[in-house]
Formats: C-alpha cells, structure tokens, sequence
C-alpha cells in the first residue's frame, strides 16, 4: 500500500493546485517512481489510497501500464484519514491476505532492499517490521536493546510517549515511512476513523511484537518539502 492521501502542505503551492503524489523529481512523479520501485522487488498488487485531488492520481494510475501489476484505489472522500485511519479504511483489499505486505509514504524516496526488509521480517514474525535509519530527525522512534518499539520521542519539543513503561538504554531511530505489516492488524485496530498508525503501534507493542529493521546506509529522502525535491533530483539521477 502506498499513503497518497496527504494534503502535502508543505509543498504549497504546488499542492493548492495538485497531489502531493505528482510532484516530480526528474521528469517523473514521486507516485510512478514508487510504484516502479515496489513493481522491481516482485510487488505486482498496489492499493493507493487518495483524498487531495484524487481524479488527479485517479488519472495518473491510468497511464501507468506494468505487466501482471494491478492497482486498486482507496478513496477517502471524508479524509484523510491519516495512516492508521488510511489503512483501516483500506482493509477491504487485504481482507484475503494471509501473507505479510509493503506500507510505504509516497513522499519517501529510497533504495532501501525490500527483499532483505522481507527476509528479516519472516525470520522474527512480528506483527509489523518499521524501517528506521540513525538519519537526522525532530521525531525518533525508541527501541529496546532487541529492537523492540518502546517509545515515540519528538526532540525538538522535549515530548516522550512510551509504549509501556519508560525504558532505560534505549537506541532512538528516524522512521522511513515504510513498514511490512501481519494483516492481523486488522482485528487489532478501529473499523474506521482517523488516527495515526504510529499511535497504534505504541498502544500495540506493550503486548505484540513491533521491531525496527535498521537499514542505516541507504538512501532514504522525505521529499514532502521543495528543497529536498532539489536534492531528489540529484541522488535519482
């Protein structure tokens, strides 16, 4: 599933006019460049959820022609409704999966190795698998020695949430926006409404097994703002 929905606020003023998914970064939109990027790790069935000029990624999937790739969209007319909202409402594609599936922000550019993010995750059987990396970042996400979700940290702001109790020695990592996830999830979360999904992971990981998968030394970009559009262009040559 890729999150697409977002208002994208800071890429004003492109997006008063236009998704967040359709910026571009060398000719070719942040939504095409994903799509191709999860079609070459095996992926051949996407779910894209919409909300902020939806007919515009409506129209933009059209033209997108993969062998065996098909693409459903989930419209949020009343949303967004956030990640974790995002997804619960998307839940009726996955209500046959059995199997464990790709989340990822459209905004995030990556050469991260999903197969290798795959293997980890069948190897420990958590209930979801967040890619981190020791990047800069105002929000870090804390792990336990075994890289167990403990808490949420926003350092700029001096904010901690823990998932339990406060943990001491923990190692602070920034999320990648993307995540591989049990569909057993769904039993685990709100039918609908809007909520973030990291919110549901740190009231999930008092009792499941939530594990970062640190893959610090690739390439991960959030190019949700227009400077790092410039830098995009340069490292996706």
């Amino acid at each position: 599933m890729i999150f697409a929905a977002g208002l994208g606020t800071r890429l004003k003023p492109f997006t008063d006019y236009h998704p967040k998914a359709l910026a571009q970064v060398n000719g070719k939109t942040l939504l095409e460049r994903n799509i191709q990027f999860l079609y070459q790790a095996g992926i051949r069935e996407i779910v894209i959820n919409t909300h902020h000029f939806a007919d515009q990624v409506e129209a933009a999937v059209g033209s997108i022609a993969m062998p065996e790739l098909t693409i459903h969209l989930s419209h949020e007319k009343d949303g967004p409704l956030e990640t974790g909202g995002g997804l619960a409402y998307a839940r009726v594609f996955f209500k046959d999966e059995t199997a464990p599936f790709v989340v990822m922000n459209v905004d995030i550019l990556t050469n991260i190795s999903f197969p290798k993010m795959m293997h980890f995750h069948l190897a420990h059987r958590p209930l979801a698998t967040l890619a981190v990396t020791t990047r800069d970042s105002s929000r870090k996400l804390l792990f336990d020695q075994q890289m167990q979700l403990a808490g949420w940290q926003h350092i700029n702001a001096e904010l901690f949430r823990w998932a339990k109790n406060e943990v001491e020695n923990t190692q602070a990592f920034a999320f990648s926006g993307i995540h591989i996830i049990d569909p057993a999830i769904f039993d685990m979360m709100p039918l609908l409404g809007k909520f973030s999904i990291t919110d549901l992971y740190l009231t999930l990981a008092s009792e499941h097994k939530i594990l970062g998968y640190n893959h610090s030394g690739d390439i991960v970009l959030d190019v949700g703002k227009p400077e790092s559009l410039e830098k995009a262009a340069l490292l996706f040559a």
